[in-house]
């Protein structure tokens, strides 16, 4: 997979505006109302991201999640993380 020119990235964030770009990855943060709520989600995610053979990174924190995606053998980010963004915003 390739990665997107950096000229193109904007076009993407805009499909993704809770995602948030630092550096080479997009992450995004989600705030639950307990830990069970949070944990429940990651284990959503964790599904998603078997099916779609690509994994973000995931931290932890009480009741906050946030997700990191890229695309590591193209060394930045490619479609296949704006789609499992996309996906991952509709399971939240």
């Amino acid at each position: 997979m390739q990665r997107i020119p950096e000229s193109e990235l904007s076009r993407y964030l805009e499909r993704t505006p809770h995602w948030t770009r630092e550096g080479i990855e997009i992450t995004r943060t989600f705030t639950f109302r307990n830990f069970r709520e949070a944990m429940g989600f990651v284990v959503q995610v964790a599904l998603l991201a078997e099916r779609a053979d690509h994994h973000p990174d995931i931290e932890v924190r009480y009741k906050q999640v946030t997700l990191r995606l890229s695309t590591h053998s193209a060394g930045g980010l490619t479609e296949k993380d704006f789609e499992l963004a996309q996906q991952i915003d509709q399971i939240a």
